[in-house]
């Protein structure tokens, strides 16, 4: 292994010079796993596929003509042979050059060079950068040339035989589409290739590979060595003079410098940027916003953030990695942690079936359109049809923060560049397609929102431009004027300055720039106060790398709760992604300034610049746009750069050659001489000369960061210091060994194995090995995937469970809110994408877009062949009349269990339209009931059904792995979800009602008409009459939520309008949840408190009843008071008695559970009329104030604390008449306590005593007037004739403290819930 020119080679510009194409020796190889991609692709599209299958396999597709088949290309040579520091991967390298293999044409097609770029990202995450120019030469070699010949022949004759058609049949070729294919066959025959008549020219690839990505230097480069070799002129120089240059004598330009080097014809100029800027990037900006229009790149944006899967899809190779680089560029200060293959290659097909985020780019043949693709999966795909201006999105895509106002913001610095923000339909190869569609289509194409109008150059036409008339309107509606629009003038400066590049190149560094800059703004504004939210380790760093995973790096609850209402869905989202993890991780491992990553060092300077200049104004917490202010700083720099090249390089010189080498042919690439170009320069003059010194310090050590991670650039600091140095080890996980540094090696594999582990959380495998297509290594990665998704499954689990029974434990009292509705529905959202990850894994056949769902519906069909066959029962299901003889106790008939069941549940909902959407409605009904593990275990328990749909490699049928899957989503059991109910609030759901009147006192004699009306979270059903005699009913009604009162009563008519109910019980058939509502008292005039109808209370049953009820649910959901709450004298020992210290302590409860309410965020509140009602409620708490001490006049007589307080009211009343009021404050709380006593007596509804003072109670704490009354009651003289001496109402100061204690309720807006206070109009 010769190594490239010693110890000063890292700090090389260029570390390979590679030429790929046909090795005349070998002659033409077909490229077998190409060829049957291409095979598949087609025997998809039509019928009788079976008759090419022999053939297909040998790499010979004979719909192909031979000039269309792909055939194997080889590395022909390479200089130097290899470098230690990367070392040279020849099956990637040969993949990626020519990525559909060798190409053949002749004279009569078109051969223009073309360029394309790619990069090699190692198993560790470091890269390497090719850039590649393929061109054809005319192929020389007789054997090649008679061996095409002879295949054509072949093609001809088995085409003959294939499509001669029968005699008979004359008139079969329909007018539809057979004779139409018939005619493109008889072209594509005669598309032929004769010996005697045509030449044969074959593509070659010339290549470079370098550490840093400097794409429009390394095409110049390449171009004009092409040029050299077409031109009637032979070079100045022979091409390795100018070859050897460029490997051994141009250096990289040190961070913040410029640097020209001369290429064959003309200088060459490359500008880095400095540690200070954003890191370098060198794709022009400007083509995928002509390609995709602004709308659709920012929506591509929010994907590449969100972690979907992305396949990009074009003809050209060069725009899919433009398109790939410039997305994951503009991520910054954040960084794509997943699969990245810009490129992938016809032989890698299989890797689309990878069931983990990834980033990838697939050529497209440019015939076959978007329906003929077949992938694996599409739950969360993002497809990127590049050439057509067309985007497909995932569903629920959340919407970046400040869309609107985002897009303007790019639009005006793209029309000042004379680019209309909705592209350039005119770059895209269905331009013509896209015209002739109507504009109504357009309309109504919500997908592709963008669709050109005429391209805009100038300010007059802004008028007219759709999108911004579009903008325009809609942030109109959110208030904020944008009639003026700024168009960005560009900077004058250049006047003052000489640029030494041209015109379009500096417009390029020009564009480039201001939308990276803009595009970063927006994350120094979304996290300018991101530090504050680190949790920083409490316990030393190697501790915290060894429990990494349990341990939380980030306080994304108050994160949150600070963030505006709109940006939350994509927040909560965001910080859930492997990107997101790892820039805290980094923050949190670099505590110094010197220690810090360089792209951190970036973004937290640009942080503290937005602090400094907002002081803690509201800005940062409010959606308030703020535009970006650093564009003319960044464009300064770059200017500053290209006008003062800082650095030039050697010029290329005559090699030491022996005579005759060197040869100039033209139209050929000539056999370059490996002897000068294996090594560089012995001592390093060329590079002395020039260089400075800081370039010739520590190369090795250098290059070791030059080349690893995606911001290379910034990676090289000018000094570097030891500390650096070891910092740069611990973060960059590259598996080099290094000897010059032999103390800090342990300590750094630590902490590379925890890097690596961090980074690959969930997604073990990162990238795909481009070499080595045996089975046994695609079979190696598919066990990685398999390790990978069950990992991923451990994690998210334990996450989402240690949320749900965190915020359990601040009901409880425990810790702090950690958890809000939007997040936990986000983690909802990301186990339903991992499901149809593993779902997708290793499946034979893609049917439909949700492969969990399409599994389903396989279940669902052969079970009701069982069925139809008479092999399945209906067992579980007890039918009324049977369980009423048998059970004495009445209760509901169960739900049956049925998985068959659910799904019908969820297809009879009409308003999910998507597989997609009723996979993930069946995964949160499924979680709801806690049926999840168990519904998953019977749908895999068809094996056969799982053998036919899924490939042996598939993680479904790996048992041990699929066993732990289903283990870890049965913890799920352990917590309830509400993740349905609280979704799908629009849907019909049946419930189901049983009414327990009491045995002991005949209920079957009752002949009133009762009515029942049922209130939830989300409404109420209006009062249902229920026919007489019948306890049980079903009814269907628009979801309710979780159900908080029944109303119930009837209408006192007939001989025994007389009603003992001991409950009623309420169950949503849908998601089996079943309510109690406890009641125990009469309904009926003279009966009781003379109550025709009551309000009650419920409470959720949990499914276990034996086990100790609601382990899980805090804090228990009171009830209605059961039983005695009816009237005192009776019988004493009904309820105990209370004394007045566990009275106070009742009302401090009481009151305090409805303070922790409002301090709740409001979408996880619960019902406020459990903690007014409830048994533990206010009401009830009152109630025993006024019990306590109340005086039992006579035996028989039932006396209730109404009873006071309409005396109380009396006495108010004559004493106004009278003119004896004692003060005006005192008489306004009189005037308001009469006032709402006759109201509440005045009202059309039935409700006895008791109700009547659940009803005062409600009222007083909506009103903020309780605290009145109690002061009001305390002094009145009725009081002293009703109550005991010893009573709690005559302490002063015991009434005192209950006063202060009722007075907290004032600062809370106290809704209720509309069965509380029906009938009442004040």
């Amino acid at each position: 292994m010769s190594g490239g020119g010693g110890s000063s080679a890292p700090g090389r510009f260029a570390d390979y010079f590679v030429i790929c194409g046909l090795d005349t020796e070998t002659g033409l190889e077909p490229d077998e796993l190409s060829a049957l991609c291409q095979y598949i692709q087609a025997s998809k599209t039509r019928d009788g596929a079976s008759r090419f299958i022999s053939s297909a396999t040998e790499g010979e597709n004979f719909e192909q003509t031979p000039l269309r088949r792909t055939f194997k290309s080889k590395v022909l040579a390479r200089y130097p042979e290899n470098v230690e520091w990367n070392p040279f991967d020849q099956d990637a390298v040969g993949m990626l050059c020519m990525p559909k293999g060798l190409a053949f044409k002749t004279q009569a097609d078109s051969r223009e060079p073309q360029f394309h770029s790619f990069i090699i990202t190692r198993e560790d995450g470091s890269r390497t950068f090719g850039f590649s120019l393929t061109f054809f030469e005319e192929v020389t070699s007789k054997q090649i040339c008679s061996a095409m010949q002879t295949l054509y022949h072949m093609h001809n004759a088995e085409y003959d035989i294939l499509h001669t058609p029968p005699t008979n049949d004359k008139d079969s070729c329909s007018s539809t589409g057979d004779c139409n294919g018939t005619s493109v066959s008889k072209l594509q025959r005669f598309n032929s290739y004769d010996i005697s008549r045509d030449t044969l020219y074959v593509s070659k690839c010339i290549c470079l590979i370098t550490p840093m990505s400097f794409m429009k230097a390394c095409k110049k480069v390449l171009e004009q060595l092409h040029q050299a070799v077409t031109s009637p002129q032979p070079p100045p120089l022979p091409l390795e003079s100018y070859i050897y240059n460029i490997l051994y004598e141009v250096p990289l330009p040190p961070a913040g410098r410029s640097l020209k080097f001369s290429g064959v014809y003309g200088p060459i100029i490359c500008q880095r940027p400095s540690t200070s800027e954003l890191p370098l990037f060198d794709f022009p900006v400007k083509e995928v916003f002509e390609l995709l229009g602004v709308e659709n790149v920012v929506q591509l944006f929010t994907c590449a953030l969100l972690e979907f899967q992305i396949l990009l899809y074009s003809q050209h190779y060069q725009r899919l990695m433009t398109v790939a680089e410039t997305i994951t560029a503009l991520m910054f200060p954040f960084q794509w942690q997943h699969v990245y293959v810009p490129i992938l290659p016809a032989s890698l097909l299989h890797f689309l079936d990878a069931p983990v985020p990834y980033l990838m780019g697939l050529h497209s043949n440019g015939l076959d359109d978007r329906s003929k693709l077949e992938l694996p999966q599409e739950a969360n795909l993002c497809f990127v049809d590049v050439d057509n201006h067309f985007i497909e999105l995932p569903e629920d895509l959340p919407q970046f923060p400040n869309k609107l106002e985002f897009i303007q913001e790019i639009s005006e610095i793209l029309m000042a560049f004379g680019i209309p923000p909705e592209g350039n339909l005119h770059c895209s190869e269905s331009a013509s397609k896209i015209k002739s569609l109507r504009a109504c289509d357009l309309v109504s194409d919500k997908r592709n929102g963008n669709i050109a109008g005429s391209p805009l150059n100038s300010y007059e036409l802004l008028k007219e431009n759709e999108t911004i008339a579009r903008l325009q309107a809609l942030v109109k509606r959110t208030g904020v004027s944008l009639e003026k629009l700024e168009v960005r003038e560009e900077t004058s400066s250049k006047k003052d300055l000489k640029i030494q590049c041209d015109e379009e190149e500096f417009k390029i560094y020009q564009l480039n720039i201001q939308i990276r800059e803009v595009f970063a703004n927006r994350f120094t504004q979304m996290f300018a106060d991101y530090e504050v939210f680190v949790i920083q380790p409490s316990q030393d760093k190697e501790s915290w790398f060894t429990n990494r995973e349990q341990m939380q790096n980030f306080d994304k609850a108050s994160f949150l709760s600070d963030q505006p209402e709109p940006y939350l869905p994509f927040l909560s989202r965001f910080l859930e992604t492997q990107m997101f993890a790892s820039f805290i991780d980094n923050k949190i491992m670099c505590h110094d300034e010197d220690d810090k990553d360089p792209v951190l060092r970036v973004f937290d300077s640009r942080v503290d610049k937005i602090r400094l200049l907002n002081v803690r104004t509201p800005t940062l917490r409010t959606s308030m746009y703020q535009k970006c202010t650093t564009i003319d700083e960044a464009e300064k720099s770059i200017e500053l750069r290209l006008a003062k090249i800082d650095h030039t390089a050697v010029h290329p010189h005559l090699l030491d050659m022996k005579i005759g080498q060197g040869k100039y042919e033209l139209g050929f690439f000539p056999k370059l001489q490996s002897d000068v170009l294996s090594t560089g320069p012995v001592s390093n003059k060329w590079t002395k000369r020039n260089a400075p010194a800081q370039w010739r310090r520590k190369d090795r050590q250098k290059q070791h960061t030059e080349h690893l991670r995606l911001d290379n650039d910034q990676r090289e600091h000018l000094d570097f210091s030891m500390s650096e140095l070891q910092l740069q080890l611990c973060l960059d996980w590259d598996q080099h060994d290094w000897p010059f540094i032999p103390s800090i090696k342990s300590v750094s594999d630590r902490y590379l194995k925890y890097i690596q582990e961090a980074r690959n959380l969930g997604s073990t495998i990162r990238q795909p090995k481009l070499s080595n297509l045996s089975p046994s290594v695609i079979a190696q990665t598919n066990w990685k995937f398999v390790e990978g998704l069950l990992k991923e499954c451990r994690n998210k689990t334990k996450r989402m469970l240690v949320e749900k029974m965190g915020r359990e434990a601040v009901e409880l009292g425990h810790g702090e809110v950690n958890i809000t509705g939007v997040e936990e529905n986000t983690l909802i959202a990301s186990l339903c994408d991992l499901l149809e990850r593993i779902w997708s894994h290793g499946l034979q056949v893609k049917q439909g877009k949700s492969a969990l769902w399409s599994h389903l519906l396989h279940y669902l069909e052969n079970r009701q062949r069982k069925t139809t066959s008479g092999s399945f029962s209906t067992s579980g299901i007890l039918l009324d009349s049977e369980r009423r003889k048998s059970d004495t106790s009445p209760a509901m008939s169960p739900l049956r269990i049925s998985l068959i069941q659910d799904m019908r549940h969820i297809q009879n909902i009409s308003e999910i339209k998507t597989d997609v959407g009723k996979a993930r409605a069946w995964v949160r009904l499924s979680m709801e009931k806690k049926l999840l593990s168990r519904h998953l275990k019977q749908l895999l328990s068809d094996h056969e059904l799982t053998k036919k749909l899924y490939k042996r490699y598939a993680f479904l049928r790996c048992d041990d792995e699929k066993e732990q899957f289903l283990y870890h989503l049965l913890s799920f059991n352990a917590v309830d979800y509400f993740c349905f109910t609280n979704v799908f609030t629009t849907i019909l759901i049946p419930y189901h009602i049983l009414i327990v009147p009491s045995k002991k006192l005949g209920g079957s004699m009752f002949t009133a008409n009762p009515w029942i009306c049922i209130s939830g979270e989300l409404g109420e059903t209006g009062v249902l009459q229920i026919p007489r005699n019948i306890l049980e009913m079903t009814f269907e009604c628009q979801n309710l939520g979780k159900l908080t009162t029944v109303q119930i009563g009837h209408d006192n008519s007939g001989l025994y309008a007389k009603w003992l109910v001991e409950y009623v019980m309420v169950r949503n058939e849908i998601t089996g949840h079943t309510y109690k509502f406890p009641c125990g008292r009469w309904l009926g005039k003279g009966m009781d408190d003379g109550s025709l109808e009551r309000i009650l209370v419920g409470e959720l049953l949990t499914s276990h009843t034996e086990v100790d009820e609601r382990q899980c649910r805090t804090p228990p959901l009171q009830q209605s008071p059961s039983m005695i709450r009816r009237f005192v004298t009776i019988s004493p020992n009904n309820k105990p008695k209370l004394n007045t210290g566990q009275i106070q302590e009742a009302i401090g409860e009481a009151v305090n559970g409805i303070v922790k309410h409002f301090h709740k965020p409001e979408k996880e509140r619960g019902s406020l009329t459990l903690l007014l009602c409830g048994e533990s409620g206010l009401v009830s708490a009152l109630e025993q104030v006024f019990q306590h001490g109340f005086k039992s006049p006579r035996l028989f007589k039932n006396v209730f604390i109404w009873d006071f307080l309409e005396k109380a009211q009396t006495y108010y009343e004559t004493l106004e008449q009278n003119e004896m009021v004692p003060e005006e404050n005192w008489q306004t709380r009189a005037r308001n306590f009469c006032r709402f006593i006759t109201a509440i007596n005045n009202t059309p509804r039935n409700i006895g005593k008791d109700g009547k003072f659940q009803m005062l109670v409600c009222l007083g704490a909506r009103d903020h007037l309780l605290h009145h009354w109690i002061a009001l009651l305390a002094d009145c003289p009725i009081t002293a004739q009703m109550y005991e001496d010893i009573a709690l109402i005559k302490d002063h100061t015991l009434v005192n403290s209950l006063i202060r204690v009722l007075q907290t309720l004032q600062e809370f807006n106290i809704t209720l819930e509309a069965s509380l206070v029906k009938g009442i109009d004040i």
